[in-house]
Parts: structure tokens; C-alpha cells; sequence
């Protein structure tokens, strides 16, 4: 693309790329304009359009009263740019394009009129929305026709009551509404939220009927990691683009979007047809391969790798000794127990490795390690469990990680909520829920450092049900493993400890 203008404007690059601006109906109304949404769905729904596949474009709603998003999207004619970096298929992907797939963007707090509009047009089919997890809860208020409620469930339930009413309660006035919040079963939820929400405002209930069985609410997963904005090196982005791009996107190649809809949506809304990685049905199995390769080797490496001197996945990824703890654990323990088709899972798991070696991602393993002790009891215990039940031992890799984990949670002093680690003279904060913040904060201020104090420590920590959803010393040898760790690592540092498990080479 040569030298634009400085600001990123339809008049300035329509001469340039000529699919961005076919005068296409708005299909779609989504509750939520930022990074994730714009670099995942319109990203997708922008994929399709380009191959003749959709056809449609997205209303973006502003979900909460303060957000940004909107003016920045009209100011740029509702386009941005999608700067994609990674690893994809053993290549380095480095890519920039303009997205153009959504109209416009309304604030519903100022119009809310106009996004009633959009509840009367046919043309309109889909919802999506990503609200995070706090905004897929219920809270009560008042109903009325001529503002925004505040939440999203009661954004979702004024806009579809709109919309049966205009539309006089006709079946073909319902739509599939595809949650992408992060949280189990999210469109079952919504669905519950929204009938609630409906009994407190005393809607009819004949609406409530049309609600449930004519409007269909998704299950979801979705997964890619979006950065959002470079401001870090934005300058060298300005340059190479030749324009100012006030929501610059910035995120990985690799993409997986989950949908529990069958064949009849899928036809609609073609996502698989245009070459995305997109799974209709059950979203089960692939929640388990998500957390289970993804996100458990993420909780397994960040103390382990952390305290033995790295900041970031990457980091850890180019240490030999790191690495090979890492895929020990990933390989050999964590991967045969998920119960899915080999390819599948076997493919999945080569682009985990891809991505830990993203190097445009500097994910950090502090921040992985953020209420770590809730992820290891969902991410990584049931793998714990079924190795044992499979192999009739525990997984090595696995109960080292539990060990480092708790050297993690030694705390230095406290701060506020929140308690405070060392690393040589680094501080990092240890951050997690009230619960598990007093269970460590009083092991370790008893414990002496005597090596025989070791066992009282772990016996201490691992018989806190309430922390891991299970008394963990009624596992066979687990004591006695993790106690010979905590040990190791006290004695002769993580590394060096690491180092006498693992048995992968890098």
C-alpha cells in the first residue's frame, strides 16, 4: 500500500482496496467494540465478506458508559487495521490488514433510539457480544423504552422485546445470539439472564415463550490472544502502514472459535467456509483441549520458569533446561489424557508450541500466575487424576509445578491484599483470592526453615480443600513427592531442581 494520508479514512484508501466498501446490509448487532471483538469476530466476519461468503456488516454497541471505542470507529469511517504476528504452520506471519467490516458504532446511552432501530430491521440476524465475565451477570433495574438499562442481559432483553413487539411476535424475527464472554457455558446463561430479567419487568408471557423458543442462544470458546493496541513501538507500525491508525489492532495468527449450533446457523453464517478455524457442535471437548493443553501448561511453567530467572513464555521457551520441563509436562503427561481424536488434539498441541514461541508476544508468566492456585485445581489437577488413573504414578512434571507453586506463594511481607515475593532483589506480587492469600501467608510465617518443618508445610497446604477442591494428601506418594521438591528447591534452587526431573531434550 504507498503513502496515505496521515489519519485512516474511507476517501483516503478506497482507490487502493476496493472489497473494504461494497454498500452491504448490517446483519449483525454486537454489545462490545474492543480489541478482542474487533481482532476475533469483525476480523472473521471481515474474512467471509471478502470471499462473498456473508455479505453483511456489524453494528458495534458500546457496552458501557465510558467507553472510547465509538468515536474512535467514526472518526475512521468504522475501519482499523488487524497487525497479525506469530508463528503460524512453522512460519513467521506477519501480516496488516484494514478491516471494514463494521458500519457503525452507537453509544446506547446517548442513542439508545437508534439501537432500537436496529432491533426493527429483518436484515439483522446474529448477536454477538464480549462484555467480560462481569458483564454476563444479573443485576436489577428498571425498565424503560427510552434509555439503556446499564447491564448487558437487560440490553439483550429490552432489545429483543423491541423486536418481538415491531416485528409482531413473528418466528422470523428470531436470532442467534453467540456470546463470547469467557465463561462456561455462556449462552445458556445469557438465555437465563435474559428470562429473569424479562419476570422482573413483567413482560408477557407469550414474549418469554418467543424468547426460548425462537431465539437461539450458543455455548461458546474462543481463543486467540489480541494485545490490542501497540503503543510500545506504534511508530514503527506507523511507518510501515503509511497511516495513523488510532485502533490499530495488534494480535496472533492462530485462531479457534467454538459454536454449540448445528448445520442450519452454520449455513448462515459460513465462518468455516472462508478457510477460519471454526468448530460447530459440542463446545466441550474443545473447552477440555483448551485448558487442558493450553492453559495447563501455562500454570505448569510460570513459577518453575519464573523463579529460575524468566520473565516471559518466550523466554522460558528459549531455555533448554525450561523447555524441556515444559514439554515433558505438555508431551508426555498432560497430552494423553485428553480424550479427543488423535489428529485433533495432536494438531492443537503443535500450535500451543507455536504460540509459547510467539516471540511478538511478550507474555508475561507474573501475570499468568495470577490466582494460580484456582488454575491449578482446574487446569491441571484433573490431568494430575488421570494420568495417576492411567499410568499408576503421578506425573513428574506436574507435582514439580504444585512444589513451585507453593515456593512461589513464600511470601517476603504483605501489601494491602495482596502479598509480596522475592526473586534474588526482585519483587512480584502475589495475587490471588482472600482465601488462599491466608492459607500460605500462615504456613510460611511458621515454618522455620528446618528441613523436617518441610512436611508440616506441604501437609499444611495440600489438606486445604476449599483451595483445590479436594484434600490432595489422600493422593497416593504426593506428599511425599512434592515434600521432596519444596525441598530440592529450598536447598538448590529451582533450577538446578528442575533440572534433575526432566528428561526431555529440547
Amino acid at each position: 500500500m504507498k503513502q496515505l494520508s496521515k489519519a485512516l479514512r474511507k476517501e483516503d484508501i478506497s482507490q487502493h482496496v476496493t472489497y473494504e466498501f461494497q454498500e452491504l446490509p448490517e446483519k449483525v448487532i454486537q454489545f462490545g467494540e474492543g480489541n478482542f471483538l474487533r481482532g476475533f469476530i469483525d476480523w472473521m466476519i471481515h474474512e467471509m465478506n471478502k470471499q462473498g461468503l456473508f455479505n453483511g456488516k456489524v453494528v458495534a454497541i458500546q457496552p458501557t458508559p465510558h467507553g472510547k471505542v465509538v468515536p474512535k470507529l467514526n472518526k475512521q469511517d468504522s475501519l482499523y487495521t488487524v497487525a497479525l504476528r506469530g508463528i503460524g504452520n512453522g512460519k513467521v506471519v506477519e501480516s496488516n490488514e484494514i478491516i471494514s467490516s463494521i458500519s457503525r458504532g452507537i453509544n446506547p446511552y446517548t442513542d439508545w433510539s437508534e439501537v432500537l432501530k436496529v432491533a426493527e430491521s429483518s436484515d439483522i440476524q446474529f448477536m454477538f457480544s464480549n462484555t467480560t465475565e462481569a458483564g454476563l451477570t444479573y443485576s436489577k433495574e428498571e425498565y424503560s423504552t427510552e434509555s439503556a438499562p446499564l447491564s448487558f442481559p437487560g440490553k439483550v432483553t429490552a432489545f429483543l422485546h423491541h423486536r418481538y413487539k415491531v416485528m409482531n411476535a413473528s418466528p422470523d424475527a428470531g436470532m442467534v445470539i453467540i456470546p463470547c464472554e469467557l465463561v462456561e457455558g455462556n449462552g445458556d446463561l445469557l438465555k437465563e439472564l435474559v428470562i429473569k430479567i424479562a419476570n422482573d419487568w413483567e413482560l408477557s408471557s407469550e414474549f418469554i415463550q418467543w424468547v426460548e423458543s425462537e431465539n437461539q442462544f450458543c455455548n461458546t470458546l474462543v481463543d486467540r490472544i489480541v494485545t490490542g493496541y501497540p503503543k510500545d513501538n506504534i511508530e514503527e507500525f506507523q511507518n510501515l502502514l503509511g497511516y495513523e491508525d488510532i485502533l490499530l489492532t495488534a494480535g496472533e495468527p492462530y485462531h479457534m472459535f467454538a459454536i454449540e449450533a448445528g448445520e442450519e446457523v452454520a449455513e448462515r453464517i459460513p465462518f468455516h467456509k472462508a478457510g477460519l478455524n471454526v468448530k460447530w457442535g459440542d463446545v466441550t471437548p474443545f473447552r477440555e483441549l483448551k485448558v487442558r493443553l493450553l492453559n495447563g501448561p501455562h500454570t505448569m511453567m510460570f513459577a518453575a520458569c519464573y523463579l529460575s530467572g524468566a520473565d516471559t513464555v518466550l523466554e522460558a521457551m528459549e531455555d533448554n533446561d525450561l523447555v524441556a520441563f515444559v514439554k515433558q509436562g505438555l508431551y508426555e503427561e498432560i497430552l494423553p489424557t485428553v480424550k479427543m481424536e488423535e489428529a485433533e488434539k495432536n494438531s492443537f498441541v503443535d500450535s500451543v508450541i507455536e504460540r509459547f514461541l510467539n516471540p511478538y508476544n511478550r507474555h508475561f508468566l507474573a501475570d499468568i500466575g495470577m490466582n494460580a492456585v484456582y488454575k491449578f485445581k482446574s487446569r491441571l489437577i484433573p490431568s494430575l487424576l488421570d494420568y495417576q488413573q492411567l499410568n499408576n504414578k503421578l506425573p513428574r512434571s506436574i507435582i514439580f509445578s504444585l512444589a513451585a507453586l507453593i515456593v512461589y506463594y513464600r511470601p517476603d511481607r504483605k501489601e494491602g491484599e495482596f502479598l509480596v515475593g522475592k526473586r534474588g532483589d526482585i519483587e512480584y506480587t502475589i495475587r490471588d483470592n482472600k482465601e488462599a492469600i491466608t492459607v500460605f501467608s500462615k504456613v510460611w510465617s511458621q515454618f522455620d526453615n528446618k528441613p523436617e518443618s518441610v512436611k508440616t508445610l506441604v501437609e499444611k497446604v495440600l489438606t486445604q480443600s476449599e483451595l483445590w477442591g479436594m484434600n490432595l494428601t489422600t493422593i497416593d506418594s504426593l506428599v511425599e513427592l512434592v515434600v521432596f521438591d519444596v525441598s530440592n528447591i529450598l536447598d538448590l534452587g529451582m533450577k538446578e531442581s528442575l533440572k534433575q526431573i526432566t528428561h526431555v531434550k529440547s
